[in-house]
This record gives structure tokens, sequence and C-alpha cells, in this order.
């Protein structure tokens, strides 16, 4: 038994204990785009062109390998959710892939070797096609599942806040075979007010062998809070000669997560409760840094006359440098120097950093402007370019400030878990000015958080196509 529960069978094997979930159904779907994809872009070549040059054989293969990777970064196989969900992450998918392609031909200069006509029918067409074949085979499966796939009477130890959620997810979920018929009580049967669809409590845990016989139960769910991770041994044994699957649901949501995952090294699994997307999702962040670095330098080019002129008057309108330079925490806490243009007389803080306020003296007349319109933040395209901001990400924080916040907001350090941005989930929902109660940076902390814990290319999109209708506030001084 010891050696079973280091993840070895009686055989001396390591076994493994997370078992890969991708189905047949998984593989056929993304093969099935991939030669969808590909083979409609060779065959529009052909009717075009009467041939299919190497550059086009080459694109195609290229877009195949870039949708196997990007489809699964985006979830776009997922059987959880709807119908309309699963092509709404196939659109974005898709539109991602279109997107990074015209970037790869304008970085490789070869955009105009390709048609863009071609390329636009390929586009609106795949997806067409695409779409259609994600309805088919979900209709397919849905009613294959149905005729062959018995229902799994379950049961949920726990009738706490996690049980009653894993239950309603569990019931809700038209891919799952299991039904939840009802609840084992570990709190005197007092049952969550939030039980879904009023499933009644079958008992304790005392009657746990009774229940499911009674109720031909043929899994067990335990979903206990963490000050009871006691009964999950004794509801081992219990069930162990009862031919029941058991399954145990930990309570990590009982703590304070920061992008959590699970893994396994070795033959165990491992919980990340707190992990950066940095090092969790290292092909996203790659794509991540591309953009970056792209978007920057193409910013900074066309943006050239803009940043001159604006330079040109901070100099010749008030003493001092044309760009104001600050510490600033980074990625990992690293400290940074952050750019900005000079919107303030130079002056000496007499203790910690003083945020502006309204009709602030020290602020001058191209800087009441330039702050207002948020145009002091675009130097930062070069921190960006350099490698220590990000396009998209929590606002990087004076050093005093963090020091005085770190003790008052809980996760508020966490913000540094991802690399500082110009923009940022918490701005496109307003928090943007001076933060002069506790409250307001609480909340920034939060929208941080969110962002950290749900981040993907495509919320760095919305993020930066939101920006520009946020730029302009009452709260901006």
């Amino acid at each position: 038994m010891e050696a079973l529960s280091q993840g070895y069978n009686q055989f001396g094997r390591q076994r493994r204990l997370l078992k890969k979930h991708e189905s047949l159904v998984y593989w056929l779907q993304l093969l099935t785009d991939v030669f969808l994809v590909t083979g409609l872009l060779l065959l529009l070549v052909y009717l075009k062109n009467g041939e299919v040059d190497l550059p086009y054989r080459l694109f195609a293969v290229i877009s195949g390998l870039l949708l196997f990777v990007i489809y699964g970064v985006h979830g776009v196989y997922r059987r959880a959710g709807s119908l309309r969900n699963g092509l709404s992450r196939l659109s974005v998918a898709w539109a991602v892939l279109l997107m990074l392609l015209v970037f790869l031909t304008f970085i490789t200069k070869t955009s105009s070797i390709f048609s863009r006509e071609v390329f636009l029918q390929w586009a609106i067409i795949g997806l067409l096609l695409q779409m259609l074949v994600y309805v088919v085979m979900q209709k397919t499966v849905g009613l294959v599942r149905d005729r062959l796939s018995p229902v799994i009477r379950s049961v949920v130890v726990g009738n706490g806040r996690l049980g009653c959620h894993l239950a309603a997810k569990i019931n809700n979920n038209k891919w799952l075979p299991d039904k939840v018929v009802g609840f084992v009580s570990c709190y005197d049967f007092q049952i969550y007010d939030e039980t879904p669809n009023h499933t009644a409590c079958l008992g304790d845990l005392d009657d746990i062998n009774r229940v499911v016989v009674e109720y031909d139960i043929r899994r067990v769910y335990i979903a206990v809070p963490l000050n009871q991770s006691d009964k999950i041994e004794v509801l081992h044994k219990k069930l162990l000669k009862l031919n029941v699957d058991l399954i145990w649901v930990p309570d990590i949501y009982a703590l304070q997560l920061l992008n959590h995952s699970i893994r396994e090294v070795a033959g165990l699994p491992l919980i990340c409760l707190n992990e950066s997307p940095i090092t969790s999702t290292k092909t996203g962040i790659f794509f991540k840094g591309v953009i970056d670095r792209s978007v920057a330098l193409v910013s900074l080019m066309l943006l050239s006359p803009l940043l001159i002129t604006i330079a040109l008057l901070v100099k010749f309108t008030s003493k001092g440098p044309i760009i104001f330079k600050q510490n600033r925490h980074g990625w990992d806490g690293r400290i940074f120097k952050v750019w900005k243009f000079r919107s303030m007389v130079v002056h000496k803080e007499e203790a910690g950093v003083t945020q502006a306020k309204k009709k602030d003296s020290r602020v001058t007349a191209i800087g009441a402007f330039i702050r207002k319109t948020s145009i002091d933040e675009l130097p930062q395209l070069f921190n960006v370019l350099f490698g220590s901001m990000s396009l998209v990400g929590p606002r990087p924080h004076a050093v005093a400030h963090n020091d005085h916040y770190r003790e008052k907001i809980g996760s508020y350090l966490a913000r540094h878990r991802i690399k500082p941005g110009i923009t940022g989930l918490a701005q496109i929902n307003g928090c943007r000015g001076e933060t002069e109660t506790d409250d307001k940076m609480h909340k920034r902390a939060e929208y941080d958080m969110e962002y950290i814990n749900n981040w993907s290319l495509w919320l760095d999109i919305k993020i930066l196509f939101k920006t520009p209708f946020t730029l302009f506030s009452n709260d901006i001084y």
C-alpha cells in the first residue's frame, strides 16, 4: 500500500497520478481543422494561380503548426460549456492565428508574395467551414454519448460552499455522465443556502455505506474544507470494499490563489497555488513579448512627430529634464526606472511620493494637458521595447506606494508576478488617477489579480482596444 501511495504499482513501475483527458474526439477535431484550413488554402491558391508555389506550401505548413498551438492554448475543443461558447472560442483562436500570420509576413517582408484576395477568402470561408464542422461534430458526439454512456449516480461528501458549487457544475455539464443525487453532510445536516436544485442531504458520514447501497451510488466526491481533511482517510477506508469511485476535490479555493494549476512531476500531482503566468504559460508569454516589442517599435515610429513636439513643449515651457524617471517595482519585485514626460515643475518630495491632486500647483501648463490625455505615459513604449514593461499588465506604482500598501492589502505585492503594463484591466474599468483612499487602491489590486488569474493574449488584445476609449477621465489631474 505504501508503494501505491507513492505513485508505484505492484510491479514497481511508476504510475501516472494525473491522467491526460484529451479524448479521441479532441484529436479528431484538431486534425480535421488542420487538414480543413490547410487544404482550403491550397485549393484557393490553385483555383487562382493554377498551381501552388513553394511560399504558399510553407505558409500552409506554418498555419497548421500554429493552429495546433493556438487552438490548444485557447481551449477550442474543451467540452465544458455551451455550443455558443465553443464557437466563440473557435472564432477568437482563428482571429489570433490570422493576426499572427499577418505579423509574421510583415516582419519577414514577404507580405507582397501572397494574394490579399486569397487570404481574405481563406479567412472567411475557413472560419465558416470550421464552425460548421464544430457544430456537426458536437451534435454527433452528444447523440452518441446519450445513447452509449450510462448515467453515473454520484454523491458529494460535504454540503458547504465547495460541495454545492461542485454539484451544480457537475449536474449542469451535459458532457459529464455523472448525476449528483444528493449530499453526505459533515456539518450536522446544515445545508448551504445555495444548494443546487434543492438536492437532498442523504445522511452524514456514519451513513455513507448505507447511502451508497440504497441509492446505487457509483461515484463519491469528497469536497470538505481544509480543516476537515482528516475525513478523507476515514472515507477511503470505508468505501474501499464497496466498488465505488472515490474522488477528492481539494478545497484550494479557501486560499487566495494566483494563476493556480495542476501538474505532475515523477508521477506526483502538484497543485500550484501561486505561480506567475510568465513561468506557467511560456508559449503565450513568448508571443506576448513578440507582440509587445513589435507594437512598441511601430508605435514609436508612427508617433515620433507627436513625441518630438511634446518633448520640445516640455523643454521650453519649464525648467528641468524632458523625461521624468522614477524607480518602480516590476516583474518579481525588481526595481526599474519608468519613463514619463515630465509634467511637473522640478521639486523635492518631503516624504515618500505625493500623488497629484486637483489644481495641483506642481503641475505645469503643458503637464496638465499631457496628464489628462495620458500622453505623458508614451515614453514607456521605450520601457516596453527594452523589456522592463509590457503593453498590458498591472500599472507599476512608486516604490514608496508599494511600501505603504503592502501591509494594508494582503494580495498587493502579488501584482508583481507579471510584467507591469502601460495599461491594464484596472485602467479600462475606471481605476485611474489619484488613490486618496485605501479602498480605491484595493479595487485596483483586485482587478490586477483578476488579470493575472485570467491572462491570455486575447484578454490583452481586448484591453488594448478598449484603452483609447478610457483615456479621458475627470479623475486624472
